[in-house]
């Protein structure tokens, strides 16, 4: 007659210094079916060693749980295997319920086999992802930010705009625009120097953003209703400060704006969703979730290996043992869902770094907190001994519910992820099979899981700032030949200093972007012969239309992205611009500017005394 031995110990250690396991934890349930006698051949599996071999032998099975905080508890049994006779292992099969949903009821447990049985669809449908791509623009009752959200609705792109005014934006952009916090009782619809007014759902399907907030400067002798000595120039009248000061307005409220959209637009270089890079760690809760659930046999395992990674650090280790027996065929290990959702939505897929065995394994993302349900799936190939990246588009991911495809699922929803799963199995979708698959040991080492933006990468963020941000401590100007602006910066509250230090809060925040800096703004039309520069050196003219159009266009060219310059038109202060509406100019291919465009230059480098030609 077989035999099981059971032994407990606790004993206060901490995990080894070269290996810490993740398993997940065993429940009381677990723990009282592990103590049931097994009948001869019946196999119980929590092992780390190469899968049993076929005959008589006693062999000893040890199932450890590691915490950081708890003391370690070691289960020994011991137990036998026949050839061609597996046994099922019921307490495992439990304990990787509890694992996903806490302590199985018997109703539960129920529904769950007889769904098994009868091979239903997925009760809960999945939410179909909002592609939309809303341009939020902000400013949007200013001379160029209502004339931004023109161009945008001409072009039938969706717009929400953000606004102090909910009246005042009604009566300039028209009854149907999509009004930030939209409230009937709100009378500050959003205000990014409040950071209270900036709620997170405002923000839900913005992919991309126009900034064109500014600090309000009018004559100190007032200025009629629609401003119309603001709008002649600066010239024409003392100037002042009217609200709100430039470093609440341009410094303060942009980094509030920044931190609203930020999760939105995304930044460049993705979000880390789990693993090990530099000084930064996103843990996960990962289980084993194998076979077992199906009757067979396969085991798995999530650890993490300090010294494994790809230059000596840590990194997660999926390994186990995979076996046909008992109709199986699949390891795999699957996070717990996340208690909030992730949203994913700026970004184009996930790239996971790793190191490859030559094995073919799965990613499967789901979006639904059920435990059995639909999830997107993709393959890939992983080289032996090599490092790698392997990117996985969204647009890729196919929805798969127990290994078939559903031809009539969702779309997949990247703004409501709620669990990830890794996995080594024999089959693939439909009925093929996984020709890389091999029965025994494996072992797949991910340091990190990730977002990314695919290539070409356009500005998701586009700012109307100023030219002349640089020149107020730059040596050696000569001020008289110099704008008002740059000439009265200390009168005016500093007013270009913060806005050259709101530039730099978005040249450090990651996400991709353009920064516009205009000169004297005007009221004439576009259609003038334009000159970008950079360095911050010119000074001109240019009208608030054409700044507008620059704006628009720069969110689809990938050469103005992460890019900063100064704009003009050909045409002096001392002439007006005007258009022949029976003769207007050509529309302009903004690219041909953008390409001429560098990297890394913003005027900056004469004060820092940087090499980069001006």
């Amino acid at each position: 007659m077989d035999c099981c031995c059971f032994s407990y110990t606790n004993r206060p250690t901490f995990p080894s210094p070269t290996l810490l396991n993740f398993r997940g934890n065993a429940s009381s349930v677990g723990r009282r079916l592990c103590r049931k006698k097994f009948r001869p051949g019946q196999l119980s599996s929590n092992h780390s060693k190469p899968f049993l071999q076929h005959n008589d032998r006693f062999q000893h099975l040890v199932y450890q749980q590691y915490s950081y905080f708890q003391p370690v508890r070691t289960y020994k049994r011991t137990i036998t295997a026949q050839a061609g006779n597996q046994g099922w292992d019921l307490g495992r099969f439990f304990r990787t319920l509890y694992f996903f949903n806490g302590p199985p009821s018997p109703a539960k447990f129920i529904e769950f086999v007889v769904g098994k049985l009868s091979n239903p669809s997925p009760s809960e449908p999945v939410n179909a992802m909002d592609s939309s791509g809303i341009v939020l623009v902000a400013g949007a009752t200013g001379g160029v930010g209502r004339r931004v959200v023109n161009i945008l609705r001409n072009k039938g792109l969706p717009v929400r705009v953000l606004v102090r005014n909910k009246d005042k934006a009604r009566s300039m952009l028209g009854p149907d625009i999509d009004l930030v916090g939209n409230l009937t009782n709100f009378q500050v619809v959003g205000d990014i120097t409040k950071d209270s007014t900036l709620a997170p759902e405002y923000f839900k399907g913005v992919k991309r953003v126009i900034n064109a907030v500014s600090v309000i400067v009018g004559p100190k002798e007032g200025d009629t209703p629609d401003r119309a000595k603001y709008s002649q120039g600066i010239k024409f009248f003392e100037p002042e400060i009217k609200g709100d000061s430039p470093e609440m307005v341009e410094y303060i409220g942009m980094k509030i704006l920044i931190n609203a959209v930020k999760a939105s637009v995304g930044v460049r270089s993705g979000k880390l969703i789990y693993g090990y890079e530099g000084n930064s760690v996103k843990e996960l809760a990962w289980g084993a979730l194998d076979d077992v659930v199906m009757g067979g046999v396969s085991e798995s395992s999530f650890q993490v290996d300090p010294t494994g990674g790809e230059n000596g650090g840590p990194t997660g280790l999926f390994k186990g043992v995979v076996s046909t027996a008992n109709n199986g065929g699949f390891s795999s290990i699957r996070t717990r869902n996340f208690p909030v959702p992730e949203d994913l939505s700026a970004y184009d897929g996930l790239e996971l770094r790793l190191k490859g065995d030559g094995r073919r394994y799965k990613l499967i993302v789901r979006t639904s907190s059920d435990w059995d349900t639909i999830g997107y799936t993709l393959s890939f190939d992983t080289v032996e001994g090599q490092w790698q990246s392997v990117r996985l588009p969204f647009s890729s991911l196919r929805p798969i519910f127990r290994a078939r495809t559903v031809s009539d699922a969702p779309p997949f929803d990247p703004s409501n992820i709620l669990s990830l799963q890794l996995m080594f199995s024999k089959f693939e979708y439909d009925g093929e099979l996984n020709p890389t698959f091999v029965e025994g040991a494996f072992q797949l080492p991910v340091s990190s899981i990730r977002s990314y933006i695919k290539d070409p990468i356009t500005p998701r963020f586009v700012h109307v700032g100023s030219a002349g941000v640089t020149r107020t401590e730059r040596p050696g100007l000569d001020l008289s030949k110099q704008p008002p602006a740059v000439r009265l910066n200390k009168e005016l509250g500093f007013i270009l200093t913060f806005k050259l230090k709101g530039e730099d809060l978005i040249r450090e925040s990651g996400i991709p972007y353009t920064i516009v800096r205009p000169c004297a703004l005007t009221e004439e039309p576009a259609g003038a012969d334009l000159i970008f520069d950079q360095g911050d050196n010119i000074t001109g003219k240019i009208s608030r239309e054409e700044v507008a159009r620059i704006c628009v266009a720069a969110l689809e060219s990938p050469y103005a992205c992460d890019k900063t310059f100064e704009v003009k038109s050909v045409v002096p202060f001392s002439e007006p611009f005007t258009v022949d509406p029976e003769n207007p100019p050509p529309e302009k291919d903004y690219d041909v500017y953008f390409k001429t465009l560098k990297d890394g230059i913003t005027g900056k480098e004469v004060l820092e005394q940087s090499p980069v030609a001006v």
